[in-house]
């Protein structure tokens, strides 16, 4: 059952240097405070998880050092522009990129989630990422004619993070219609939360609720940091800092500014 813990260093506390973080796309309910304080932690060498994408969180992450694997579709500041230490750390090859598709992703958690050790899928064969991603193989379907699949091995993160509007006493989360923060948080072997606010009642006993809630018993640590998200939106409370986004883009296309907004909005801890 979860823990309701009073600091976000105790709740961040299971992730540890090397392992597999999974993380959710911008606009599903991205941890940015419990983000900064893992580089303040100074981890290294995660396996990061952005299912299927990520725009400032794996950029902060790739820039402070801390990400040795990355496993996603796509990174970007969106209309932004590129994220530059993603971009940087490309090009010097300092980080080892295991690119995937967005399907693919989401069908590797899917096969962590039911128990099974793989899952198929069409739509890959012919890419070059076929020739890129040896764990990716192709068989015949038993079941057809001359009928190659694709089969993806189950991705079952040591830990996913993300931030939700509120949880429970017992540590139930409501993530609403962000459905695959469920498959996340079933495929995984611990899930930490981050969320607005704490609700004084039962979510899973509340009939309107109860469908968008994520059960306690999925969820190692919860922690109340108002605003978690920010710069990013969290959907249908606020959105994304334009502003902020744009600065960082602005600051971060150096290696210079970008240690300059690690102090100013990091190191520094800086409220939304």
């Amino acid at each position: 059952m979860a823990r309701i813990v009073h600091s976000l260093d105790d709740a961040l506390a299971p992730i540890a240097d090397g392992c597999m973080l999974a993380v959710p796309r911008e606009t599903t309910g991205v941890a940015m405070a419990a983000t900064r304080a893992l580089i303040r932690h100074g981890l290294k060498r995660l396996h990061l998880v952005a299912l299927p994408t990520s725009t400032l969180q794996a950029d902060l992450l790739i820039g402070a050092g801390c990400i040795d694997t990355l496993e996603t579709s796509a990174v970007s500041l969106g209309e932004f522009g590129p994220a530059p230490r993603f971009t940087a750390a490309i090009l010097a090859g300092s980080i080892h990129m295991r690119d995937a598709t967005c399907p693919a992703l989401h069908a590797q958690f899917q096969a962590a989630e039911k128990g099974v050790p793989f899952m198929p899928l069409r739509g890959l064969i012919g890419s070059d990422l076929m020739t890129h991603r040896a764990d990716w193989k192709i068989i015949d379907n038993p079941f057809g004619n001359n009928d190659p699949i694709v089969l993806l091995p189950a991705l079952k993160p040591d830990v996913v993070l993300f931030h939700a509007p509120m949880a429970d006493r017992a540590g139930n989360v409501f993530v609403g219609t962000q459905r695959e923060l469920f498959a996340m948080a079933h495929a995984a072997q611990k899930t930490i939360v981050t969320v607005a606010k704490l609700h004084d009642g039962d979510l899973l006993a509340d009939p309107i609720l109860a469908a968008g809630t994520l059960p306690g018993f999925y969820v190692e640590t919860v922690a109340v940091e108002p605003r978690g998200a920010w710069p990013l939106p969290l959907p249908d409370h606020y959105g994304i800092d334009a502003a902020h986004m744009s600065e960082y883009a602005r600051l971060a296309a150096t290696p210079d500014g970008f240690a300059d907004y690690l102090q100013r909005y990091v190191h520094e801890r800086r409220a939304a």
